[in-house]
């Protein structure tokens, strides 16, 4: 037997970071722009429409950083649901390396390899593996049929990695814009039990 479940996944709007062209990584106090509210209320009212046709979200879940709960407090806001957080929705984590200009990372980061990852940080397989681990929670035990995911760029690719059956070295490398809304269907098969 199988079980499904949608998944909606917004990234948040632009932060003042993301702007500055700072490495943000985990770091948990940087708040949206003007544009990135505009960002929010834009995905937010996709959700709402989606809500009025009857394939909106019927549960809300937000990574626990600033930016994504200020993306969150908009979709809320448009849905009516309430917005719970869990750090399982974080960015990758790019320890000592966030707050530094992105554009300086380039030679310091091996981009190849899905075991790296900076001093304090996490790698694109331990962040492959804590959305894995999330997405099994959700597929044990659905909370709705369709869910409303606030998150991160490279949280996003992570997760269409696992949704696809993919590995950490095979995640997609185009990251979805600032205030985007992507669609993903997640399928457990139930082992044992014949289709």
């Amino acid at each position: 037997m199988a079980a499904s479940l949608t998944l909606l996944l917004v990234r948040h709007g632009q932060s003042e970071w993301n702007a500055a062209g700072l490495m943000q990584g985990q770091t948990p106090h940087v708040p949206l722009t003007e544009l990135g509210h505009q960002q929010a209320a834009r995905a937010a009212a996709e959700l709402a429409v989606l809500a009025r046709d009857g394939s909106g979200p019927g549960v809300l879940l937000s990574s626990d950083l600033l930016r994504a709960v200020q993306t969150a407090e908009h979709c809320a806001a448009a849905t009516g649901l309430a917005v719970a957080t869990t750090p399982a929705l974080r960015e990758q984590g790019y320890g000592v390396l966030e707050g530094r200009p992105s554009r300086e990372l380039w030679d310091v980061v091996d981009w190849t390899d899905p075991h790296w990852c900076a001093e304090g940080g996490e790698s694109l397989a331990q962040l492959h593996g804590r959305v894995a681990g999330l997405f099994g929670q959700l597929l044990a035990d659905p909370p709705a049929p369709v869910l409303a995911l606030v998150t991160h760029g490279d949280t996003i690719r992570a997760a269409q990695a696992v949704a696809a059956g993919l590995g950490p070295d095979q995640l997609p490398a185009v990251t979805p814009h600032n205030g985007s809304v992507t669609r993903l269907e997640l399928v457990r098969n139930d082992p044992g039990v014949e289709p």
